[in-house]
């Protein structure tokens, strides 16, 4: 199975960069983040003619994300489980594919330490973490994808002295990544890429891609039954490249 994971920065204005993608990608699942659409303009047929059941969760202008399978998809759940305070916006969204239970997630960016979106990221890893508790197993196939917008190390940002006392790289943030790590999560990509400085986003400002001023923000995290099985791993630059692309790259593995 090909696990892939994609901020797409809205897919309104990125649709045919996406279906060029999955035509010679093949993804058997795609994750994506960022539609920026309500579940009443997201493209379902579009994605069906090309072979994809979908399920998305976004209510128009900001957020949204949605699954994309050729492996079946059921037991949708939108958002976090019942017992847990309800997200204000279209973050999460989880469904069982091919026997593995995905969730797509876009985690708040945090804007700046002083702002109260600092706090709100914090607290939604916390109930990231309380959801998984209630409605999954570590000891089963699992796989938690998407823009968790947190570089887990400083190799993962193309220059840490840039990144002090800001977002994505404070130790708040890599500790709340961290406890996604205890419960039973790791990192799919390092299980192949163990030295590699490689990124899935850059600016769009300042040439940031082509000085490969980048960071590794976007992630999949998988349970040891599902990274055991990891055979290959790619951050496919070539879809940050040409007309209108998003400002992340696709990021999928193979797990046999």
């Amino acid at each position: 199975m090909r696990i892939a994971t994609w901020n797409v920065n809205s897919l309104k204005a990125r649709l045919p960069r996406v279906e060029e993608w999955l035509d010679y990608a093949k993804p058997d699942v795609l994750c994506m983040q960022e539609t920026k659409l309500s579940d009443a303009t997201f493209p379902t047929m579009a994605f069906s003619a090309l072979g994809y059941e979908s399920a998305h969760h976004g209510s128009g202008q900001w957020n949204g994300v949605a699954i994309l399978s050729k492996v079946g998809i059921d037991d949708v759940v939108d958002g976090f489980c019942e017992g847990i305070e309800a997200d204000q916006d279209t973050r999460l969204i989880s469904a069982t594919c091919g026997g593995v239970r995905i969730s797509s997630v876009y985690v708040p960016n945090g804007r700046s330490l002083d702002d109260p979106h600092y706090q709100y990221k914090l607290s939604w890893f916390d109930r990231l973490r309380s959801h998984l508790d209630t409605t999954c197993d570590p000891d089963t196939p699992v796989a938690v994808c998407g823009d968790f917008n947190v570089a887990p190390e400083d190799r993962d940002v193309w220059d840490p002295k840039r990144f002090r006392n800001t977002t994505h790289t404070s130790q708040a943030e890599r500790d709340a990544l961290q406890r996604l790590e205890d419960w039973g999560l790791q990192d799919a990509f390092r299980a192949i890429h163990q030295e590699d400085r490689l990124y899935t986003y850059w600016d769009y400002r300042a040439g940031d891609f082509h000085m490969h001023r980048g960071m590794r923000i976007d992630l999949i995290l998988a349970t040891k039954p599902l990274v055991e099985r990891v055979t290959y791993a790619l951050v496919d630059r070539f879809a940050r490249k040409g007309k209108q692309p998003s400002d992340h790259a696709p990021l999928f593995v193979d797990v046999q």
